[in-house]
């Protein structure tokens, strides 16, 4: 029993001596919280790379979705997703025959996409078309000017404008101004959270 006593009292904090006085250093830090340096954004920048049918569909909805709910939201199209800004009524783009013949084997607007499986020679395209207009699901064009009005930013890629020999003329109205890598990077390094589709 005395020996407990005495481990006791070794162990317990010694009180201040009478006349001192002990500082008062407020409530203990929350271990919690956020550091005060960490980013935080609202922005979404959508890397649109495909120019399949349900890849473009995917995009066109995150953005409607993510712009509706207040988001600030740019979709970067490049390479074959750079086919959907292409306005319906153009048919054959480029300067030379390679650039011309791609247009041709793969025709360019948002209305003449392919599936990446089960394309069926234009058959998988037309039975998604129908099941979604028969449970009230909208269209990829309809998707982006949706898209547009709701204030995302599209942004053609200049590379593939080049590559491709596509003009100004040759897209849709209301594009950014085309840009490349290093804009996305920026973008991406200012707290832009990026979404590869």
């Amino acid at each position: 029993m005395t020996t407990t006593i005495a481990r006791a009292k070794a162990t317990a904090p010694e009180a201040a001596p009478p006349g001192d006085v002990v500082p008062d250093l407020g409530p203990a830090p929350e271990t919690d919280a956020a550091p005060k340096d960490e980013a935080t954004t609202n922005d979404i920048l959508i890397i649109c790379e495909s120019g399949d049918l349900e890849r473009t569909w995917a995009t066109t909805i995150l953005a409607s979705s993510a712009a509706a709910s207040g988001m600030n939201v740019s979709i970067f199209f490049t390479f074959w997703g750079f086919f959907p800004l292409v306005k319906p009524g153009v048919r054959i783009t480029g300067e030379n025959w390679m650039q011309r013949m791609l247009s041709v084997m793969n025709r360019p607007g948002i209305d003449h996409l392919k599936l990446s499986r089960l394309n069926f020679l234009g058959m998988g395209p037309w039975m998604m078309k129908k099941l979604a207009k028969r449970y009230g699901v909208a269209q990829p064009g309809e998707l982006l000017e949706m898209a547009q009005a709701l204030g995302v930013r599209l942004i053609p890629c200049q590379m593939s404008m080049d590559m491709m020999g596509l003009k100004r003329e040759d897209l849709i109205e209301g594009l950014e101004e085309p840009a490349g890598a290093a804009t996305v990077l920026q973008m991406i390094s200012r707290g832009a959270a990026p979404i590869f589709i």
